[in-house]
């Protein structure tokens, strides 16, 4: 990276910290966006209308982006993957429905923040910053710079044990494919709206990965969790609340397929989208809801009842 990059970073981070922060204040006094038109005029997905979907390509076997491999990782990566964590299945149904390079390769840094803000209304501060500090660690330029999705996993990536959607690495090593019962059954945890029409809600998410951690550490001899671990998982879950409302009809073709369901457009209607500020608003209490020792408790108890019945 050059010395000029380096120095400008503190500084780009401050601008991006007041702009969101600014943002985030914005959105409480202008109008929300109207149903079926958060998906701007002129772009794929206005008026709830989605391309067609391609499933990947075998020869792609998957965008790589989805699961992040390797053991080690230096502080800037793993700043880096809790960045990314929200948008994994979310840029897979780019590709799959052909907004994004179906491939997956030659995605310039620009074109991801344009992209991400016009089809999710994530707010203009993140979806600078992402893109931008992908930039900065692959070394080259947010403004000129492409990239390839499969990048970001060789460069910057830690093994995340105890997914809600996926068995851990060293228990399925293929990572291309969500495992269908572990996501039938984080949706059906859903308690929120009624029986026909469930949303997941944040103590519902706490439940689940507090259960997915306890059963990794349980299964899995290699398991290892730490507090990017744990932030990742957080933040990856929380889009489901936020940008997906929690709306388990949705929910399902994007975590099985990784597609747009019929109709679809992102929950959040707010003027400037969702800022940081807001999403850790749900990104904290998710992870502050987390309690294993309380699922530990609950097994035993169940344990003993069964026992003694």
């Amino acid at each position: 990276m050059g010395v000029l990059r380096k120095l400008a970073k503190p500084f780009v981070f401050l601008f991006v910290v007041t702009w969101d922060f600014g943002l985030f204040v914005l959105n409480f006094v202008l109008p929300a966006r109207k149903i079926g038109h958060v998906v701007p005029e002129g772009v794929a997905g206005h008026a709830l209308n989605w391309p067609a979907y391609e499933p990947p390509s075998p020869r792609i076997h998957a965008h790589p982006v989805r699961r992040f491999f390797t053991h080690t990782c230096n502080l800037a990566g793993k700043a880096l993957l809790i960045a990314l964590a929200p948008l994994g299945p979310m840029l897979n149904a780019l590709a799959n429905h052909n907004i994004l390079p179906h491939s997956g390769r030659g995605i310039s840094f620009r074109t991801l923040n344009t992209v991400v803000r016009q089809s999710f209304n994530f707010a203009p501060s993140f979806c600078f910053f992402v893109p931008h500090f992908a930039a900065d660690f692959l070394d080259r330029s947010y403004w000129s710079g492409t990239f390839d999705l499969e990048e970001l996993s060789k460069h910057n990536a830690i093994e995340h044990d105890a997914s809600l959607t996926r068995r851990d690495a060293a228990l399925e090593p293929d990572q291309g494919k969500p495992d269908a019962q572990l996501v039938e059954e984080l949706l059906a945890c859903a308690t929120g709206g009624i029986p026909e029409e469930r949303i997941m809600t944040k103590k519902d998410l706490s439940a689940m990965l507090s259960r997915r951690r306890v059963e990794s550490r349980k299964e899995n001899s290699a398991y290892t969790e730490s507090l990017f671990h744990n932030g990742f998982g957080s933040a990856n879950s929380s889009t489901m609340l936020t940008i997906f409302g929690g709306r388990v009809d949705d929910l399902r073709p994007m975590l099985l397929e990784e597609r747009f369901s019929d109709s679809w457009e992102p929950r959040i209607r707010t003027h400037f989208g969702l800022t940081m500020a807001a999403f850790n608003g749900t990104v904290l209490p998710v992870e502050r809801g987390v309690n294993t020792k309380a699922y530990i408790n609950k097994l035993e108890n169940e344990g003993t009842t069964q026992t003694g019945a």
